[in-house]
């Protein structure tokens, strides 16, 4: 069964055809670790994740490298304002040098990656750091120096973007368009508006090179990586949408203007978690919550997880408590099913292929979700094999059914089973709302409880 994706490049949903057979190379734009990541960030991860779940599905060997930005990622993605390490150095009232430097993003890198153990997000193959590959980035930069794309300003080095004829044609950009498309901020020494930093002067917090002491700007380090890594040219590149009209059209250009080559031929973009009032989920609006936020309401990691499943992942979604408790809802439903399941059944094939169906066209999450209700409410299926289809299912959902649904094998603490007394006297009083109160009191103390046939169950 062919897989299908949206190809940001050409606009237009394709086949996918591997430039290895059963072989996938995939370059993921990963975090700038100068603060925690918000749930809004975790959703390029989980996307990826679901991306790389599918390939694998699917028979073919992932080679996945995710980068780690830890210098050189400014406030705007067009080269202007403060470096958001060195910000974040400030921030903390660390020393301005590089020992400070890999000390800061060695703390939230670590916060990072247990966002994803959270989350079930499989480990990249590679997740290389910017700051430990700078001399590749000079060697792309003395690459484009040497063809005639570099030029110097007071305060860097810069990629004439006027010398490539197909500048911007990642979304179908106008480079001749109003400024403020590509939202850059005016800098008189730029020759032209789109033009963007390879390497920034810096005296102060840096590494010397024949350019001048100094860092190498955002868009130079996802080029030099993912060509180290994964050649020149490879099968798949993703990232979020706002990567699209500036970093990404950055990356095709200087990559393809050093190498002569395409630098990837399927480019994929999930679109944004807002907010209540509709605008994107960001850090320099405030307006952004943690997973640990949603935990403290109650709401598990892999129910996050599995409310994302329930929206195609090009399609914008509104952060909503009551949905994300539904999907907590729903996954203690889900789980609880599992674990009643009688064992040793088979896949049912009829069910797979429709589930293969799904997730081969463009990752429609929302349908293969839709499809195991289905199957759970099909009188025709045994549970064995019910169960057994799930759970090959979640080879591509990952929520960790198969730990979910594990019998319990703990004790119970006295206040647990006390408030777990309590939310089912509320149950049968009808109370809905203190049941709810009770289960999410349940939960942040750091178990889980849902309703079977049988009565309530416990679980870590």
């Amino acid at each position: 069964m062919n897989l299908r994706f949206h190809n940001t490049l050409t606009h237009q949903k394709e086949e996918f055809k591997s430039i290895q057979d059963g072989e996938v190379k995939m370059y993921n734009c990963g975090p700038t670790v100068y603060d925690y990541v918000h749930v809004g960030n975790l959703r390029a991860f989980l996307f990826a994740d679901i991306l790389r779940r599918t390939l694998e599905y699917n028979d073919f060997k992932v080679k996945q490298v995710m980068n780690i930005t830890d210098v050189g990622h400014l406030r705007s993605d067009a080269d202007e304002g403060e470096d958001k390490m060195t910000a974040a150095l400030k921030r903390e009232g660390k020393s301005l040098n590089l020992d400070s430097l890999k000390e800061l993003a060695d703390f939230y890198t670590t916060a990072f990656l247990k966002n994803l153990d959270e989350l079930n997000i499989e480990k990249p193959t590679l997740m290389p750091k910017a700051s430990e590959n700078i001399q590749e980035d000079l060697q792309l930069i003395e690459r484009l120096d040497q063809k005639g794309f570099v030029y110097k300003t007071s305060d860097g080095l810069y990629f004439d973007t006027s010398k490539d004829p197909n500048y911007g044609r990642l979304g179908g950009i106008n480079r001749d368009a109003a400024e403020d498309q590509f939202r850059i901020e005016q800098n008189p020494e730029k020759r032209h508006p789109q033009d963007f930093a390879l390497w920034k002067f810096n005296n102060d917090l840096g590494w010397e090179s024949s350019y001048g002491k100094g860092f190498p700007g955002w868009h130079i380090e996802c080029s030099a990586m993912s060509m180290k890594y994964l050649g020149e040219t490879f099968d798949i590149h993703t990232g979020g949408v706002d990567h699209i009209p500036i970093h990404h059209n950055n990356e095709i250009a200087q990559s393809e203007a050093a190498t002569g080559k395409s630098l990837a031929h399927y480019w994929l973009h999930n679109a944004f978690v807002n907010v209540s009032d509709g605008g994107k989920m960001a850090k320099s609006a405030g307006n952004f919550l943690k997973l640990q936020d949603l935990e403290n309401e109650g709401i598990s990691p892999l129910a996050y997880r599995y409310w994302l499943l329930t929206s195609h992942y090009r399609s914008p979604v509104n952060l909503n408590l009551e949905a994300l408790k539904g999907s907590q809802a729903a996954l203690d439903r889900l789980a609880s099913h599992l674990s009643s399941a009688a064992t040793g059944g088979a896949i049912n094939p009829a069910y797979q292929q429709k589930f293969h169906q799904f997730i081969n066209d463009d990752l429609d999450t929302p349908k293969a979700l839709a499809l195991v209700w289905d199957l759970i409410k099909d009188q025709n299926v045994s549970e064995a094999d019910k169960g057994a289809t799930i759970l090959d299912f979640d080879r591509v959902f990952g929520l960790n059914l198969e730990k979910l649904s594990e019998p319990a094998d703990f004790e119970i603490p006295a206040e647990i089973s006390r408030l777990a007394d309590e939310r089912e006297a509320a149950r049968q009083n009808k109370d809905w709302k203190k049941a709810d109160e009770l289960r999410d009191q349940i939960r942040r103390l750091g178990f889980e409880i849902s309703d079977t046939e049988s009565g309530q169950k416990i679980s870590k």
